[in-house]
């Protein structure tokens, strides 16, 4: 059983933990969930449904369902990973599943922009690196610590300077991805800025 789901917050600087790895390119947005559970009122229950007709079809040989996946947090993909449908639920299931980071090839740019947006950095590496870790996933626990600051992912076994959008890495670095946060975090800030606002202090017994 997945431990209770806890979202990112505020700035995020590492990331380490157990790599899943999906070995195939253009895996759509379709395929992580499928459209039948898009009718869901929130996405708490997105994550026992990620690939879920993938699973199905693999009856329990699928990486999501393998025991050796368990408490697996990076996930390490191929080419175009994301593709399809626009989909929001997609990195919603995913990080919901336990997801934190994703390495691979390329990414679709509207599936990228919603991880950046919910707080799952995705990094890419050239098509032999990412080979590389996927052997090593496939042989036995490979665990990943990710250096966001420096762009810098490193194991007992494999080294590799990671690629990140710029502005994607400093918005994790400052915790600007989370919008929420920021606004608490500067809430003084913001009462001082309301306060000096004349059209915030209406008084309806001026006319």
């Amino acid at each position: 059983m997945k431990p209770q789901f806890n979202p990112p917050r505020g700035k995020i600087s590492h990331i380490k933990g157990k790599c899943i790895s999906l070995i195939g390119n253009d895996i759509d947005t379709d395929r992580i969930i499928p459209a039948r559970f898009l009718k869901c009122i929130n996405f708490d229950s997105l994550g026992e449904s990620v690939f879920e007709d993938d699973r199905e079809i693999l009856r329990g040989k699928h990486p999501f369902d393998l025991e050796e996946s368990k408490d697996a947090s990076i996930l390490i993909v191929n080419s175009n990973f994301g593709c399809g449908s626009s989909r929001e639920h997609a990195p919603q299931a995913l990080m919901r599943w336990g997801i934190k980071a994703i390495i691979g090839e390329s990414f679709a740019e509207i599936f990228y922009s919603n991880c950046i947006a919910i707080g799952i950095p995705c990094f890419t590496l050239p098509k032999n690196s990412i080979k590389d870790i996927q052997k090593f996933n496939n042989n036995k626990n490979f665990f990943l610590d990710i250096d966001i600051k420096n762009s810098f992912a490193k194991s007992k076994d494999l080294n590799f300077n990671l690629e990140i959008k710029e502005s994607s890495r400093k918005m994790f670095l400052s915790g600007e991805w989370d919008a929420t946060s920021t606004l608490l975090d500067n809430e003084n800030l913001i009462e001082n800025k309301s306060n000096d606002l004349p059209y915030l202090k209406f008084n309806s017994n001026n006319f």
